[in-house]
């Protein structure tokens, strides 16, 4: 057999691009209270057992079993824990010990225990040796237990046989992982593990209506001299003795009044479109961009994936962008503002963007982005009452002017004079002090607008992320990919399941990819790499697998062959909680090398530790049982397969003597 030259893996990346990871920080699925009862603990390991956490299960099952808790469903499932995934010749020495222990603890199986059921079965069938004509009979018996048990042996336990026993068990155990690889809408969900909880939807509070000191000092102080000038002219107009100035009079304060409500509708219509219009406008100049890792730059991405990618029909892509520019920088500093000091991932608002974007292309769609401008455009109404205000207002000073003047020159004039200059400030004032009071109302109808439009819009996205997948969901499907990856393996090298002595995985992240995890529970990721070892007589052939877990997707990247004695050395660089590499060394040949885990300090929650998250998620991928079976090749070559399955086969009559005794 040729030996091909080795080549690195990780295809000449520097790093593995692991994008920040997402913790379901409110499902509690893997943690338990303080002082917790042995039975809740056994209630953990199930689900860390089900999560693929083999050793977390085993440590949890054996503490309850310490505490007490015993049960013929507890001894199922501490035999699952212990063999699950294994040969009986891949187990240490002291792994053998323990399963003598537990076969001679088992008391008498009482038939009517429906856990003592598939207890025998694992004992009588899969511990002891199996003819070829009791082959479907065990099948008849496996398949006669309740789901779950049926799904715990076909599950973990098809390693365990050899011979046309092992050949059925492992076609048993392919068809269940080919039903259960795209079960559940897997396809439509499995994307939602990797969404983070969407933060709540917020809106800018309405900045209340603020009207400086001075406007107004400007219109009491000059509504009080405009009173007390109109009065002395009221008196010099007496004077004079008619009753047409009088008339004047009351047309000129008409008019006054009136231009002041056409005026002060005209001059906030004028404001709120120039401040709506800097709403949209693009920017002259370009603006600094914010620090490369910070929550702004992250919005800024958000904000220009989704005005790249929801480009109107019919529209010009170039255009789009061009002409929205102006909306997109106010969105986004209105986005940043909001969640800035919340220190959250740019993630859980991008249903924000999404929607905040979304909205911009309706409107565009429907020709209402600029809509304000018609809404704003200044009414015939209110030019009638600015003209007729004026009108009326010289109107009367016609008849008004001359009557002063004829009666007092000097004082009627400066009357008249004392009226105009306190008048026109005090009238600029109640402009301001209007539209911004008017300003306030509006803001505030349009933030409660904002927000219902929001909420709408959170609460899909939340039954849009309901039916997310769980973790124990994800495990299912990571574990039938593996089982399917290595019987097609099998296929391409053309080997039947007894010609495999062992098969192992290193699993890492794919550049890229997304992760996210429950808390207490190892990492997910969205894409993996996978190196599958089969350990045969002849020696080691090894699949390098890119695997994509959302689209359930594989493409075989390099096939290789070599033989025990061709491994020169394996190790794991690194510290866990920071980031670990796996390193297969051959003597003719570089190195093999892959990363495994990253640093993810930023991701724990308050209760954890980073430590026990990696080695979580090292159980997970089976890293502990890769590395123990390549050491053993890398130190000893084919004689360690030998010696191996010689000091097991030993233990093993052994073991199989207990079982004789269980059963007389």
């Amino acid at each position: 057999m040729t030996t091909p030259t080795a080549t690195n893996v990780a295809q000449g990346d520097a790093h593995v691009d692991v994008q920040a990871g997402v913790v379901h920080g409110d499902i509690n699925f893997y943690r338990v209270p303080p002082g917790s009862s042995p039975e809740e603990e056994f209630i953990l390991a199930l689900k860390y057992l089900d999560g693929r956490v083999r050793d977390q299960a085993r440590t949890l099952i054996e503490k309850a079993v310490a505490r007490g808790y015993v049960t013929t469903e507890v001894q199922f499932y501490r035999l699952i824990a212990l063999l699950s995934g294994r040969t009986l010749r891949q187990l240490s020495d002291e792994e053998l010990d323990q399963l003598t222990a537990i076969c001679a603890g088992l008391p008498h199986l009482d038939d009517h225990d429906e856990w003592a059921a598939g207890l025998k079965v694992i004992i009588h069938h899969l511990l002891a040796p199996v003819s070829a004509t009791e082959t479907d009979l065990v099948v008849k018996e496996i398949d006669a237990l309740n789901q779950r048990q049926r799904e715990g042996i076909y599950g973990h336990l098809e390693a365990l046989l050899d011979g046309a026993m092992q050949e059925k068990m492992w076609r048993k155990s392919i068809a269940l992982a080919n039903s259960q690889r795209t079960a559940r809408d897997r396809h439509n969900r499995v994307w939602k593990f990797f969404h983070p909880t969407p933060a709540q939807p917020r809106t800018l509070q309405v900045q209340p209506a603020f009207v400086p000191l001075g406007d107004r000092l400007r219109v009491g102080a000059g509504a009080a001299v405009f009173a007390l000038a109109v009065v002395q002219v009221i008196l010099l107009v007496e004077e004079h003795g008619t009753l047409d100035p009088f008339l004047g009079m009351f047309a000129g304060l008409i008019g006054l009044a009136t231009f002041c409500v056409g005026g002060a509708d005209r001059y906030y219509r004028g404001t709120r479109l120039r401040a709506k219009e800097a709403q949209i406008r693009p920017p002259q100049q370009r603006r600094r961009e914010a620090p490369p890792r910070g929550f702004a730059r992250s919005v800024d991405r958000l904000f220009d994936r989704y005005f790249g990618r929801y480009v109107p029909e019919g529209t010009d892509r170039t255009y789009w962008r061009t002409q929205t520019a102006g909306i997109q920088r106010y969105l986004r500093d209105e986005v940043v503002e909001l969640y800035r000091e919340q220190r959250i991932d740019a993630d859980r608002i991008a249903w924000l963007v999404r929607h905040l974007v979304g909205r911009v292309r309706s409107q565009w769609e429907q020709d209402t982005l600029t809509a304000h401008r018609q809404l704003l455009r200044v009414p015939a109404r209110t030019k009638a009452l600015c003209v007729g205000g004026i009108a009326l207002l010289a109107a009367g000073s016609l008849w008004v002017v001359p009557a002063v003047l004829d009666s007092a020159p000097l004082s009627g004039a400066g009357w008249l004079l004392l009226a105009a200059a306190s008048a026109v400030p005090a009238v600029r004032s109640l402009f301001r002090i209007v539209a911004e009071r008017r300003r306030a109302a509006d803001d505030q109808a349009e933030r409660d607008d904002k927000e219902a439009a929001r909420w709408a819009a959170y609460h899909r996205w939340c039954h849009e992320l309901s039916d997310k997948p769980s973790d124990t969901e994800m495990a299912a499907w990571l574990e039938s990919d593996r089982k399917v990856l290595v019987d097609q393996a099998m296929q391409q090298y053309r080997l039947h399941p007894s010609h495999v002595i062992a098969h192992a995985f290193i699993e890492a992240p794919a550049p890229s990819c997304r992760k996210a995890r429950y808390p207490q529970g190892p990492w997910r990721y969205s894409r993996y790499r996978l190196l599958l070892f089969l350990l045969t007589d002849d020696g080691v052939r090894q699949v390098n697998i890119d695997l994509d877990f959302e689209t359930v997707a594989s493409c075989t990247t390099q096939r290789l062959n070599y033989r025990f004695d061709a491994v020169a050395a394996v190790r794991i660089d690194g510290i866990a909680t920071q980031q670990q590499t796996f390193e297969l060394t051959l003597f003719n040949g570089e190195p093999i090398s892959v990363r495994v885990s990253e640093p993810d300090n930023d991701a724990l929650q308050q209760d954890e530790n980073a430590t026990k998250i990696a080695e979580l998620s090292l159980d997970a991928a089976g890293l502990s049982h890769t590395l123990h079976v390549l050491e053993g090749v890398a130190a000893e070559g084919k004689e360690w397969v030998k010696h191996r399955r010689h000091r097991a086969d030993k233990r093993l009559a052994s073991l199989a003597s207990t079982i004789r005794g269980l059963l007389d």
